[in-house]
């Protein structure tokens, strides 16, 4: 990740461009990169920040510069450049605040054309990328990744084989190394270089129970991102009542992200869309298959991605992919993303084009994506998804999740009885699953949680009476959104997967595959 980096920085300054933006918290990493950069070159590289003003950190020094090395005041600085007449790179920390300054802006587009008749170069460093209009033209922007394998494994090694004062015992078998190198995938070299402290003073040894310590640590990094929220894996996929032909589906894959399944041929999964009736356990499977597959569960919200200023949706949508992608391999679950996407066809009269380039990077992202990540979206109408989402190549398969028949309902019963410590020998199942057509897997659990309310007041044992009371005084969403789900369903007939491996559709007539 950082040859690529200081690649781009490298070719960018010796084309000449004059005004470049680097993305990334890693503050202290990228400026080390680039002026490894600068050195190579052979220019003088200066930062700058608005509590130190100006300092030269390495090359030789200019008379000038060195006069009013302290300048802090931005305007004051640009000039400053404009007017030096030695090569240069000049690194301005936090520079993005002042964007929004009408003389600063008008003298980055002056610069902009000024210093390409020169060897200057600008790099303004900022953890969020926050660029005016009338810079857009101006501005190249670079994104400094996340530390890759190859650099948190120097990390470790470099942390092991650090002399201290205080000596610890490492207990580590190369595969356990390599396990805790992917465990700190997505965190920076600081928090990583941290993780790794903490495990040691814990027990003064580094050893194989330090990598679950490293991803809880990585948690709680993870959710101060305000993007993805990282998900335990306590679901199971045999608590999802039926679904067989989705689960038979998974099984196939369980091992498609191994080095042996690259070896025979076979391309990395790319994700699924689980679309269907509410309340049918899109959610539910979705849980299930990072436990299932044995990988870490992160859940994409997609209202935290439209929020802010124009510019950072799609700075945040980047921010996320790329978030998941150095946790890679990992389950991306997108929620309802329906509604995230409903506004795309008028996004250019309603929010300036912000949800269509916000879809279009998710789309691009998906279609040439590389990472294991497989993604795994849950939709309740296909009215609102754009025709590019479905097609094959940024899916693997579209499933329908239609609302459980008999055999699944059976299923259903018994899962949730067990679940709250009943034993479903105790109960008229076959009743149950009479009296519960047509409700869905959340209906049917909260049928039994509102009996068991009844029975508990009463101070008694929960009956099967309890039960079909309870359903009969429930009015289910097939009922009063009946016209809806048939045109789901008739939709689904020709064009999506049933999770399910019977071919009805669940008590519909014959579809004529027409919305």
């Amino acid at each position: 990740m950082s040859k690529t980096f200081q690649r781009d920085i490298d070719e960018h300054i010796r084309a000449r461009y004059s005004l470049l933006y680097v993305v990334t918290w890693e503050e202290e990493r990228a400026r080390k990169l680039i002026g490894e950069v600068a050195a190579y070159q052979k220019k003088t590289f200066y930062e700058w920040s608005v509590t130190d003003g100006l300092r030269r950190v390495s090359g030789a020094p200019q008379s000038r510069q060195e006069l009013k090395g302290r300048e802090r005041e931005p305007l004051k600085l640009l000039n400053l450049i404009l007017q030096a007449s030695e090569k240069a790179v000049y690194l301005l920390k936090d520079f993005h605040v002042y964007l929004e300054t009408p003389g600063i802006v008008r003298q980055l587009r002056d610069l902009s054309l000024a210093l390409r008749q020169t060897r200057k170069t600008i790099i303004v460093l900022a953890p969020i990328l926050k660029i005016p209009v009338e810079l857009e033209k101006s501005i190249t922007i670079i994104d400094l990744a996340l530390p890759g394998h190859a650099d948190l494994g120097a990390l470790l090694a470099q942390t092991i084989d650090r002399p201290r004062t205080r000596r610890f015992e490492v207990k580590l078998s190369a595969q356990e190394r390599d396990a805790m190198i992917k465990a700190a995938q997505g965190l920076t070299l600081w928090e990583a270089e941290n993780a790794f402290a903490k495990a040691i003073v814990r027990d003064n040894e580094l050893n194989a129970d330090d990598i679950q310590s490293i991803i809880d640590e990585k948690q709680q990094i993870i959710r101060k991102s305000g993007l993805l929220d990282f998900y335990p894996a306590t679901e199971r996929l045999e608590g999802v009542g039926g679904m067989g032909a989705l689960k038979d589906w998974l099984n196939k894959r369980g091992h498609a992200f191994s080095k042996e399944a690259r070896e025979y041929g076979l391309p990395q999964p790319r994700g699924i869309l689980l679309m269907g009736v509410q309340g049918c356990g899109k959610s539910l499977v979705a849980k299930s298959v990072a436990s299932f597959w044995r990988l870490p569960l992160l859940r994409l919200d997609m209202s935290r991605i439209f929020q802010g200023y124009i510019g950072s949706s799609e700075s945040n949508m980047r921010r996320a992919l790329e978030m998941a992608e150095s946790l890679s391999p990992v389950i991306l679950w997108i929620d309802e993303i329906d509604k995230a996407f409903s506004g795309v066809e008028g996004s250019n009269s309603t929010d300036a084009g912000t949800t269509a380039r916000v879809v279009g990077q998710y789309l691009t992202w998906m279609q040439e994506k590389n990472s294991p990540v497989f993604v795994v979206a849950t939709a309740n109408s296909v009215s609102q998804l754009p025709p590019e989402l479905l097609r094959k190549g940024r899916l693997d398969e579209i499933f329908f999740v239609d609302l459980p028949n008999a055999e699944e309902r059976c299923a259903i019963w018994k899962i949730h009885l067990r679940k709250r410590e009943r034993d479903p020998g105790q109960f008229d199942v076959s009743a149950l699953v009479k009296t519960s057509e047509g409700f869905s897997g959340a209906e049917i659990e909260q049928a039994l949680i509102s009996a068991m309310h009844d029975s508990f007041f009463e101070d008694r044992p929960l009956e099967t009476r309890d039960l079909e009371g309870s359903l009969k005084e429930t009015v289910p969403l097939s009922r009063t959104m009946r016209e809806k789900i048939d045109r789901l369903r008739r939709w689904a007939h020709e064009r999506a997967r049933p999770v399910s491996f019977t071919c009805e559709l669940n008590g519909a007539e014959a579809a004529d595959g027409s919305l």
